[in-house]
């Protein structure tokens, strides 16, 4: 039958879909929900199947249908839907109807419709229990409750992005998050319709499939599926401060009574931000340690003062920076002949004492790549990057100790498409170097 208002049951002549109600705007939803479209063309079909004879109007200010979703406008417009592009500023309440005031973003001048319904399309909110990384003492922490409550020392729930959603890798690894074994889909993630959620599902499926396959053999999880090494602490050494426990960003190590490490191995990605982050050097894995790349650095023939050759040591992360050093060479990219590159598993898992060892054995520079960190990170440990940005920030004092530039040591930022810009960061590098000079360190490693 004819659609009828729940609030007084009378019919529906005049029926307007508003789109964007909230979103797109920095006051509440900065984000697009995606799928708001699409929906609400949906309904205005209804109406228009239900009653021929109802004005049905979908008002939006981008519209945002497409693939398939293009036909499907078409098919609305052709049942008699009408278009506005308008934004709308006020819906007042006139007897029986409402009238919306907007602007007509085509003809540029302010307009109104009365109609006998209104629906806003308001946009999918995240409902992703507790904030871990709000301060304890916040009040809005205070009034989340957990949904997961997971037994982890930095929190009962999944990281969030800034909007609110369960933090997924959503460039590199989708579905995965930061507590390995659990995988997040479908709008848990990123606002989304029905269908791509159920493509989200089985993405997600397959991820916990492999995770599971691997656990079960002893393996690592993603990103380096198969690999059996596994942290190995030396307790005699350790100092117990708890940075590898602060810094681990998948919560794979505990405390014991006495406040050792322990370190959790379903929950291990084998990264060596623990290693990184240890300042006496105590964790290492059987096929990487701060010994294993200190011994490559040191093997590195370093020409004399007298040569006016400087020598660059690059310590690249393996799964953007490494591959963009490669692609560049398979197009034939140049840069300098001067570096010496290294590759690491995470920009996380270096260790400072590796900056130093490089300088103190003459290197002029030492230059770090690692993935794109921040809200749309790269990382493919989600924070090794980051981590190890903070901590070269703070290499200042060391610096001066020797008597260095702290130009001598950066760090880039670098996707794994970035074949053009590591050769240029390269050669832009090695200039400043010469115009640094040589290191006085020659001759002393």
């Amino acid at each position: 039958g004819a659609p009828l208002r729940r609030a007084d049951g009378k019919p529906v002549n005049n029926v307007v879909f508003i789109q964007c109600a909230g979103q797109r705007d920095d006051a509440h939803l900065p984000y697009c929900s995606g799928h708001c479209c699409a929906t609400s063309i949906k309904q205005a079909m209804y109406f228009k199947d239900a009653n021929p004879a109802v004005n049905a109007m979908v008002m939006y200010t981008d519209l945002r249908v497409p693939g398939m979703g293009e036909d499907f406008y078409r098919s609305a417009q052709e049942k008699g839907v009408t278009f506005t592009k308008g934004k709308t500023s006020v819906v007042e309440v006139e007897g029986d109807s409402l009238k919306v005031h907007f602007m007509d973003l085509i003809l540029n001048e302010e307009a109104s419709i009365e109609v006998d319904l209104v629906v806003l399309a308001t946009g999918q909110v995240p409902n992703s229990g507790v904030n871990i990384d709000l301060p304890d003492d916040s009040e809005v922490k205070a009034q989340q409750v957990s949904i997961l409550n997971l037994s982890y020392r930095q929190g009962k729930d999944i990281p969030q992005l800034k909007y609110g959603f369960n933090d997924s890798h959503f460039i590199c690894f989708p579905y995965e998050t930061r507590r390995t074994g659990i995988y997040a889909a479908g709008p848990v993630r990123r606002p989304m319709d029905m269908l791509q959620a159920t493509e989200d599902a089985t993405g997600a499926a397959l991820k916990a499939i492999q995770a599971v396959e691997n656990a079960s053999l002893g393996r690592a999880a993603h990103p380096r599926s198969g690999d059996l090494s596994f942290p190995h602490v030396r307790l005699e050494g350790c100092t117990q401060c708890k940075r590898c426990t602060v810094e681990c960003p998948f919560g794979a190590i505990d405390e014991d009574e006495r406040r050792f490490p322990v370190f959790n191995e379903s929950r291990c990605r084998r990264c060596g931000t623990c290693m990184g982050a240890c300042p006496v050097r105590v964790i290492s894995f059987e096929n990487y340690s701060v010994d294993t790349v200190g011994n490559q650095i040191k093997a590195v023939e370093i020409p004399d003062e007298f040569s006016e050759k400087p020598r660059v040591l690059i310590l690249a992360c393996e799964n953007d920076a490494y591959p963009a050093l490669d692609m560049a060479g398979l197009q034939h990219y140049t840069h300098s002949a001067f570096v010496r590159v290294i590759p690491v598993r995470c920009l996380g898992s270096v260790n400072t004492v590796w900056i130093t060892d490089a300088l103190n054995s003459g290197y002029d520079g030492v230059m770090m790549m690692g993935c794109k960190h921040g809200d749309n990170y790269q990382c493919h440990f989600v924070k090794g990057s980051e981590l190890a940005t903070y901590r070269m920030s703070k290499i200042g004092d060391t610096l001066n100790q020797l008597g260095l530039e702290p130009e001598r040591v950066v760090t880039h930022e670098v996707a794994i498409t970035d074949s053009v810009r590591v050769a240029q960061l390269i050669d832009d590098y090695v200039v400043k170097i010469f115009e640094i000079g040589m290191s006085p360190m020659k001759g002393f490693g």
